[in-house]
């Protein structure tokens, strides 16, 4: 590989046997202060590019103080990417996916966090709002919202993935050209608070036979799933928090359901009933869709457990290269069997790799970022990010994950993503 074009000072060909490709903490931070000194030298060369002596804002008088916070104006562009696949008919049956390319950290904003509903977001008062476990227990429970406050809450910081994020790139025939969050923005990272559901079961008592639950939700269509007791009873939640606060509506206020690592669809929102039973029920939600066809005629049900990903939301497609030189890739990586292990970046499509640095805390079930310093030398490239867990899965290409389902497969797509960077500096989606 060309000496600029680089993601470390070491040749791209994996290392051999005893040798280590991993950028150690003071060589990322040295490259780092390179990257910013660069910057500062842009910055600095045009006179133009000056702050103002005494800028406007400096001569007036600020906004007052207001009873909760908002965003600058100049960040209102910052939104999610809503798709009404029903249009008109069924307004409130789609998706808004979270803009990943503008994010930094791990923690996503709480009003950008990806939302999936399927006919709208329900208004519920909470002092109407009831959940009530019952079927295959010895005491049936009704609590209220002030009842669920009362008991000893837990805190976790973990992933929500849609079972259909990163579908563009399979239900279209062509890569779209559209933002990273636009293709996949269908995962949102929080820290929540609630009870776990472990504690409530054990209060109702759970019945000789019982082995799977069904958790309902309280929107329009009812939408409910199945889960394993086993889960159920592990590190599930009833959650009432998210980021400190009250849940918000299209995240389920006043009380959702937090299953760790698992299929979206699984985190019922609008929690409305827990239902104690012998083997699945096997409701619509879990088998019109969220199924997954195989070449051999049949489906999988209940993949619970989201594979491992990543992916690079900077530089990212629509972004552009502001010319040769120093810069950072970065991205997020996550798996719901457990923690990420470690991030691979390739800038030549997967013929060499190198260890990307993992910002700490990594935290199992939760969103990783990760970084590497890269020095563009003009010409093009393709970058790729490829995660592994600490179980040992690896992220797949894209060739071998299509294999295993039908074609335009909706769900379950944690291939490798490229991004190609021109000549011109532009970066494009594309399949590699």
């Amino acid at each position: 590989m060309d000496k600029m074009n680089r993601v470390s000072r070491a040749p791209a060909e994996r290392p051999s046997a005893g040798k280590s490709n991993k950028i150690d903490r003071r060589t990322f931070l040295a490259r780092g202060a390179g990257i910013a000194a660069a910057g500062l030298a842009a910055t600095v060369a045009k006179a133009e590019d000056a702050p103002p002596a005494v800028p406007k804002w400096m001569q007036e008088q600020g906004a007052p103080l207001n009873g909760y916070g908002q965003r600058s104006k100049f960040e209102e562009p910052v939104k999610r990417y809503v798709g009404q696949p029903y249009g008109a008919i069924a307004p409130g049956s789609g998706v808004a996916r979270s803009p990943i390319q503008e994010f930094e950290g791990t923690i996503t904003p709480s009003s950008l966090h990806f939302e999936r509903s399927h006919n709208g977001v329900p208004a519920i008062d909470p002092a109407q709002h009831r959940l009530m476990i019952h079927g295959l227990v010895r005491k049936p429970l009704v609590f209220t919202m002030q009842a669920l406050r009362r008991y000893p809450m837990t805190s976790r910081t973990c992933f929500i993935e849609c079972g259909g994020n990163s579908n563009p790139n399979t239900l279209n025939l062509k890569p779209p050209q559209v933002p990273a969050g636009a293709i996949h923005g269908l995962v949102s990272c929080s820290e929540w608070t609630g009870v776990p559901l472990a504690m409530l079961l054990n209060e109702a008592g759970i019945e000789a036979g019982a082995d799977w639950i069904l958790a309902e939700g309280a929107d329009p269509v009812a939408m409910s799933h199945s889960i394993p007791l086993e889960k159920a009873l592990d590190d599930t939640m009833v959650a009432l928090y998210q980021n400190g606060e009250r849940l918000r509506p299209e995240q389920g206020y006043p009380v959702r359901l937090l299953v760790p690592g698992w299929l979206g669809n699984s985190n019922v929102k609008w929690l409305r009933r827990i239902k104690v039973t012998q083997g699945p029920t096997h409701a619509k939600d879990e088998t019109s869709k969220y199924t997954d066809p195989t070449p051999d005629g049949k489906a999988r049900q209940f993949t619970f457990v989201m594979g491992v990903k990543s992916v690079i939301t900077h530089p990212s497609s629509g972004m552009k290269m502001q010319g040769a030189g120093w810069y950072e890739i970065s991205g997020i990586a996550w798996s719901g069997a457990g923690k990420i292990n470690k991030v691979e970046v390739s800038v030549d499509g997967g013929a060499g790799w190198r260890d990307a640095v993992l910002q700490e805390p990594v935290f199992s079930r939760s969103v990783t970022r990760f970084r590497i310093p890269w020095e563009w030398n003009g010409q093009p490239a393709l970058l790729q990010s490829r995660a592994i867990d600490e179980k040992g899965r690896v992220q797949p290409t894209r060739a071998a994950w299509l294999p295993q389902y039908m074609p335009q497969q909706r769900y379950h797509n944690n291939s490798i993503q490229t991004w190609a960077v021109a000549a011109d500096g532009s970066i494009s989606n594309v399949f590699a």
